[in-house]
């Protein structure tokens, strides 16, 4: 009777031992999470809820495993409906690759953040076309592109690395045509050169301009000539005192 008790107390010691490491293990799993389309897509920026884990863009939350722990390596996260919502791989919490998926299966974004400096985006409207593509450096964003949903371009930028000035932006109509062209024409001086277009195609404004001594201004310089939409009464204009222009309508 007494070898049969043992027996008993032995196996349910083992039971009581595998389910407690079975415990622990499964603590270590990140609970499954699911959402509504409704509640993670935003109409402007899509699903950028997952932007806040991503270092290299200033994001400074963590996720945790369901035991407390910073999540370690690939996690999934569904809608209600059981399609996958997002894939990505953790280190310590953040997030360093991951792709977003809309409902229908099509990828909202993928996002490649290798290290603290570097971040690179690139963002999908629900039919598949691009919609932006963004590169960052040291948490700036140095580079820029954005389309339309027809998949033609829309707006162009490219920034010196630490945004001191531009490089070059470019901005288009919806039909295709060129609506203005910023380009940096002699970088030692700060010295850029301007056209503005209109949606026919004929040149509107074009001009030079140069740096303020403080970085924070672009200055008209130089010859400034404009025209109708006909490319006929040509206005011409000399700045011999820089006239300060603004780059928020090159767009």
């Amino acid at each position: 009777m007494k070898n049969k008790k043992s027996i008993f107390i032995s196996i349910y010691l083992t039971l009581l031992t595998v389910s407690s490491y079975a415990q622990r293990f499964a603590d270590q799993v990140p609970q499954i999470r699911r959402y509504y389309q409704k509640d993670v897509v935003d109409s402007i920026e899509g699903i950028k809820v997952y932007n806040r884990l991503l270092e290299a863009i200033g994001g400074d939350s963590i996720t945790y495993n369901k035991a407390g722990y910073n999540l370690q390596g690939w996690n999934e996260d569904f809608y209600m409906s059981g399609k996958i919502l997002h894939r990505g791989y953790y280190i310590d919490g953040k997030v360093i690759v991951f792709k977003n998926f809309f409902e229908n299966g099509q990828v909202e974004r993928t996002v490649v953040n290798p290290d603290p400096l570097h971040c690179n985006i690139e963002i999908f409207f629900e039919n598949g076309k691009p919609r932006r593509k963004i590169n960052y450096y040291n948490g700036l964003p140095t580079k820029r592109y954005e389309f339309f949903a027809s998949g033609l371009p829309k707006y162009t930028e490219e920034n010196e690395k630490e945004m001191k000035y531009c490089l070059l932006k470019k901005s288009w109509y919806a039909n295709g045509g060129q609506e203005s062209l910023f380009e940096i024409t002699d970088e030692k001086n700060k010295k850029f050169s301007i056209k503005n277009y209109y949606q026919n195609g004929q040149l509107k404004e074009e001009g030079q301009l140069g740096l303020s001594e403080d970085g924070k201004t672009y200055l008209k310089e130089g010859t400034w000539i404009s025209y109708d939409q006909n490319g006929k009464n040509k206005k011409i204009e000399k700045f011999k005192e820089a006239k300060v222009f603004s780059l928020v309508g090159v767009r």
